[in-house]
Formats: structure tokens, C-alpha cells, sequence
């Protein structure tokens, strides 16, 4: 089993999932049987009761397990069927521990962070990551494991612990670690920074994990310059410094990587049997994919009336779907977001502008949509 850790650093929401998702999807197209574990340092047991405006929405998987949203990416870009336990969070942990602790398994020791929480987690991950997600049964050979938050943060740390010692535990070729890092370029000066990237990257060696692979998050491309710069100070190769900027779409992300020679590097750092040379149609379809959902002209506007609005990763499976609708009827999507209260009565009496702006988003909207989510007034929905 090869395990490949996504870490990331400066700031959370880099897009780490879809990286990691993006990481499995290459190697799914060479050959490879990928699953993916997504760890959240949260000491809730799971994301079920989480408000949508927290993380975004609860993805529900086949189990009935509750998860973060990630994990739905994992499901679409990679065509798996995962499971609760894929879902790691620091209540799920000391859960498992103190129900040992109380049925007497530790024999009186004095349990405590190093080892028995660190020992937990290796564990946890070495018996997912064998779980079938296929439909044929076949026990995965990489496992894409996402470690939530920076870091840095307190709360992750034993992860990080956990997973220093895990490197050594699986053996060098059969662990990989890449780190997410943002490369900011502020208006004032129009050239990217990498100190972020350096302190990021200075913090984790020094927490015992040194990256193989840095990518770097900017909004416009890095140039080779810069690459260069984060190559010599973060004490890695150029070829090991992947730089993936603001695109169109997602979908373009593993193409990215894959002109960066990403499986290439990943083929040779854990001896993976990749085809060599490549197929020339390796990613056909996913471009084909990509560069559909840039030309489409045909738009279609549908309005998602809903309560937690403000937020749109609180409905990101249901956009998600129509977008993925769209796409196959050659269309566009565009989703109006509409605060169900704003299209009630009294709004009109308490703030007009909001109540006729509402109105007249709907009404020029081809199609509604009203996901269900909590108790809010099924008057205000419908």
C-alpha cells in the first residue's frame, strides 16, 4: 500500500480536496487503485450536526455516514464508493480510545496522546485504506489521505505527530508528502511573495515531515523565477515545485499537473508500475471535459431557493448536479441563490428592496430548485 498525505499551509480552503482529488484521479487514469481518507481535527464525531454555514453542506454517503464535502469530491473525480470510517476526526479518535480505556484494553497504563491517540490514528488509516471502494472488491494500492487545517493548529497537531512516525512506519517508498501552500501577490507590488510559503514549509520540517512535492496556490501563474525561489528556500527540486493557479474550472487542476510531470515524479518516489511510455490519450476524456464546460455558449438559469443561501458550499451536491446536468445538455448553469424569507409577505413590509429584488431573481430564472435542509418554514420554501 503507498499512502500519499495532502497537507496544507498559510491559510485553510486552498483547495486542498480538490488537489488530493485531482493526485487520485492521474494516478486512477495510469492504472492505479485509489481510495482517499479526509481528516478533520475537529472533536465533533462527525459533520451530521454541523449549521451548512460551518463547513458547507453534510455529504451523506451510501452508509448513511455523514461527512465533510470533501469527501464528495473524492466520490465524483475518482468514481468511488467510500465510507464513514474514510472520514477521520479527532472525536471519532478519542472515542475509540476512551471505549478501550473503559473496557479495561490498556491493563491500568496511563493513556496519553504519544502513543496510544497517535498509535489510534496510524492504525485507523492502515485499516481504511484496504477497504474496497469499488464495485469489484479489489483492495485499493494508493491510498490519498487530507489532512484538514493548517498547519500549525493546535488542534492537528497529534495528526501531524501521528504521521511522523507513520513515514517510518510504512517505509520511505511507501509514503509521499505533499504540501498546499498559497502564494499571495499583492496589488501594490504585482509580483507573488513566498515568505508565506518558506514559514509554511520551514513549520511543518520542523514538525518531522518534509514535503516531497510543494504546490503552490497563487491566482494568476507563477513564473519560473519564483519557482525557483521556493525551490532553493523550501530545500526541494524545481521539478518537485507544482504551481497551480485560479482556473475556469476544477476540471482543469489534474490537467495542470499532469504538464507538471506529477505522476512522472509520484511513478519514481513510490515505485509505482505506471505504463512508460504513458498512453497519448491518458486524460483525452477529462480534457475533453474540461475544455466542453469553457465553450458551452447556450445559458441556463435556475434558482436554488433555500435557508442558508449565503454560503453556496451549503448546497454544493445539489449545484454540482445541475451543473453536471448542463454540461450534458450542452448548456451553461448559472444558480441564482435566493434567501427563502426574502420572498414572503412580511418581507415586503419590513425591507421591500430585498423582498422585490427576490421576486425578480426568480421570475427571470428558467427553472427552481428548494433543497431541503433543517425545519425551516415549508410555507417559505414552496
Amino acid at each position: 500500500m503507498k499512502y500519499v498525505l495532502v497537507t496544507g499551509g498559510v491559510i485553510s480552503g486552498i483547495g486542498k480536496g480538490i488537489i488530493a482529488s485531482s493526485i487520485g484521479t492521474l494516478l486512477k487514469a495510469c492504472g492505479q487503485l485509489v481510495t482517499s481518507i479526509k481528516i478533520d481535527p475537529y472533536i465533533n464525531i462527525d459533520a451530521g450536526t454541523f449549521s451548512p454555514y460551518e463547513h458547507g453542506e453534510v455529504y451523506v454517503l451510501d452508509d448513511g455516514g455523514e461527512v465533510d464535502l470533501d469527501l464528495g469530491n473524492y466520490e465524483r473525480f475518482l468514481d468511488v464508493t467510500l465510507h464513514s470510517d474514510n472520514n477521520i476526526t479527532t472525536g471519532k479518535i478519542y472515542q475509540h480510545v476512551i471505549n478501550k480505556e473503559r473496557q479495561g484494553d490498556y491493563l491500568g497504563r496511563t493513556v496519553q496522546v504519544i502513543p496510544h491517540i497517535t498509535d489510534a490514528i496510524q492504525q485507523w488509516v492502515e485499516n481504511v485504506a484496504k477497504r474496497p471502494v469499488t464495485s469489484d472488491g479489489l483492495e485499493p494500492e494508493v491510498c490519498i489521505i487530507e489532512l484538514g487545517g493548517t498547519i500549525g493548529d493546535i488542534e492537528g497537531m497529534p495528526f501531524v505527530e501521528a504521521f511522523r512516525q507513520f513515514q517510518f512506519r510504512v517505509k520511505r517508498e511507501n509514503f509521499c508528502c505533499i504540501h498546499v501552500s498559497l502564494v499571495p501577490q499583492p496589488k501594490s507590488t504585482k509580483e507573488h511573495k513566498t515568505k508565506p510559503t518558506q514559514a509554511s514549509v520551514r513549520e511543518l520540517r520542523g514538525l518531522g515531515l518534509s514535503p516531497d512535492l510543494i504546490v503552490c496556490r497563487s491566482e494568476l501563474p507563477v513564473n519560473s523565477f519564483i519557482k525557483e525561489k521556493i525551490s532553493n528556500f523550501c530545500h526541494v527540486e524545481p521539478d518537485q515545485v507544482i504551481c497551480i493557479h485560479d482556473c475556469s474550472s476544477i476540471y482543469w487542476v489534474p490537467l495542470l499537473m499532469e504538464e507538471q510531470n506529477l505522476v512522472e515524479y509520484l511513478g519514481t518516489r513510490l515505485q509505482l508500475t505506471i505504463p512508460v511510455p504513458r498512453p497519448r490519450n491518458l486524460m483525452r476524456k477529462w480534457k475533453a471535459l474540461a475544455n466542453r464546460q469553457d465553450h458551452v455558449r447556450k445559458e441556463v438559469i435556475i434558482a436554488l431557493v433555500g435557508k442558508y443561501t449565503q454560503l453556496e458550499d451549503s448546497y454544493a451536491s445539489v449545484s454540482k448536479a445541475l451543473q453536471h446536468a448542463a454540461l450534458a445538455c450542452s448548456y451553461k448553469m448559472i444558480i441564482s441563490y435566493i434567501e427563502g424569507e426574502e420572498l414572503e409577505e412580511q418581507m415586503k413590509d419590513t425591507d421591500p428592496i430585498k423582498y422585490h429584488k427576490a421576486w425578480q431573481e426568480l421570475c427571470k430564472s428558467h427553472g427552481i430548485i428548494v433543497p431541503e435542509i433543517g425545519r425551516a418554514s415549508c410555507r417559505e420554501r414552496v
